[in-house]
């Protein structure tokens, strides 16, 4: 019996690496996760893009003051860290969709659109958050060495 649960939990592990869902993956593949263009991640996703921890402490410090993020200061954008971007990106650069948190491809062309015009960042406002805008999304998250 043992044999069999063991078979089935590596069997189990392995699918799900393999087809990256994220309820078999841990925490730290979660905030690695990159939304497919034009996909839209669930509210309970933590999308870094790219950012470690202590660079998202460094952003949700700044929504805190500024944004009205209530949530803790643990370096996962979560909903709440979201919600708060999206208010900054809707009063600054032209986001238009509903304050709910979610990072579908219009929270990452205002995200985009932000980059462009501050951090550096030179592709397309496609709503693909690629290695472009993660690099741009990281320069501006290590602008405040003291946040």
């Amino acid at each position: 019996m043992r044999a069999l649960t063991k078979t089935l939990v590596c069997a189990t592990t392995a699918i799900g690496i393999a087809v990256g869902g994220l309820a078999t993956a841990g925490p730290g593949v979660a905030a690695e996760t990159r939304p497919a263009a034009g996909a839209e991640v669930s509210p309970l996703a933590v999308v870094n893009l790219g950012l470690t921890s202590g660079e998202a402490k460094k952003v949700q410090r700044v929504l805190k003051e500024h944004w009205q993020y209530k949530g803790k200061i643990d370096g996962q954008l979560g909903t709440e860290s979201w919600k708060a971007l999206q208010r900054f990106l809707k009063k600054n650069y032209a986001y238009k969709d509903k304050i709910d948190g979610k990072v579908g491809p219009n929270t990452v062309k205002a995200l985009q659109r932000w980059l462009k015009a501050k951090w550096g960042y030179k592709g397309k406002i496609d709503g693909d958050p690629g290695s472009g805008t993660r690099a741009a999304f990281k320069r501006m998250a290590n602008a405040c060495p003291n946040c």
